[in-house]
């Protein structure tokens, strides 16, 4: 449903998006993953015709996204990061003046209003200035008013961004739903968990650039099948290194007082093989873990760094 190829973005001598490639099938549920500045919002606003690329294409189903915007843009739903809403309006004048502009029909909104609403639980809301909404509301608003014209393709970006938990799994449920009536989602987030829960599929991004794209478990490969372990303590990064130059390990992170690591278990090295190398170059450990390989360890893997708000 979406092709993208070697798609641009330039401001200056900054790539804000590095010809990116990749498709989303009928149906599935795609996350970009990366921290804030990775280059997701730029990117979705390239795929949706919000914004021009210096280079590369966008296709929906069989629209180019700027020989046919039209066309494009009436198969996709839009949820923008910052907040699509006249806050002087009430939720259903917020829906009838979005979905007018899409050029639903006044008796096609209202039954859509009404059905949309029930769905994010604001259908005892309809008529209340959205001046008067807590932030959860108005990001299950700002969800509405991208499904108003009945999209086959939802482009969410950070759709959870700055609300509390509990309205964060609001709105996560209601993503749920919408995935399993078939229809095409690509999502960005910079929660892991919200890519772990969600995604059939999940590109990490970081400095404008896509570095892996896979599954959950696919993605895990890239960090092997062995357990992760993680090392706390009072220690430097130069220390053990030096330490651990020789052994058969592979680092995933390495910093001061904090490291992980995957064991290769060759010659019969193993977890006691560590802690004795470790003791014997005087290295307090504070605190010794073990995990399967997750989604931050492949986030870890690829960029070397933790990902965070």
């Amino acid at each position: 449903m979406i092709t993208v190829e070697n798609l641009s973005k330039r401001y200056g001598e900054l790539r804000a998006v590095d010809r990116i490639s990749f498709e989303v099938q009928k149906g599935e549920l795609f996350g970009f993953l990366g921290p804030n500045g990775a280059g997701k919002t730029t990117s979705i606003s390239m795929i949706s015709g919000l914004l021009k690329p210096n280079e590369g294409a966008v296709r929906v189903a069989e629209y180019d996204v700027w020989e046919n915007p039209k066309q494009a843009k009436q198969l996709m739903g839009l949820v923008p990061q910052d907040l699509a809403l006249y806050e002087e309006f009430s939720a259903m004048e917020n829906l009838l003046f979005w979905g007018g502009l899409y050029g639903v029909s006044r008796s096609k909104l209202k039954k859509n209003i009404h059905e949309i609403l029930e769905r994010v639980g604001l259908a005892g809301r309809a008529k209340e200035p959205v001046s008067r909404f807590s932030g959860g509301m108005k990001r299950r608003l700002n969800l509405a008013i991208g499904l108003i014209h009945e999209p086959k393709i939802i482009l969410l970006d950070e759709p959870t961004v700055g609300i509390d938990p509990q309205a964060r799994n609001n709105i996560l449920d209601i993503i749920r739903e919408i995935a399993r009536e078939g229809r095409t989602i690509l999502f960005t987030t910079h929660h892991l968990e919200e890519a772990e829960k969600l995604c059939d599929r999940i590109a990490i991004m970081d400095h404008g650039r896509i570095l892996q794209i896979g599954s959950v478990n696919e993605l895990a490969r890239v960090v092997g099948d062995k357990d992760i372990i993680t090392i706390r303590g009072r220690f430097s990064a130069a220390q053990i290194n030096e330490c651990l130059s020789e052994c058969p390990i592979a680092f995933i992170n390495l910093e001061d007082n904090l490291v992980k690591l995957n064991i290769k278990e060759e010659n019969g090295f193993g977890i006691a093989s560590l802690v004795t190398r470790l003791t014997q170059y005087k290295i307090t450990i504070e605190d010794l873990s073990l995990q399967k390989p997750t989604l931050e360890s492949v986030f870890l893997k690829l960029t070397g760094r933790e990902l965070r708000d």
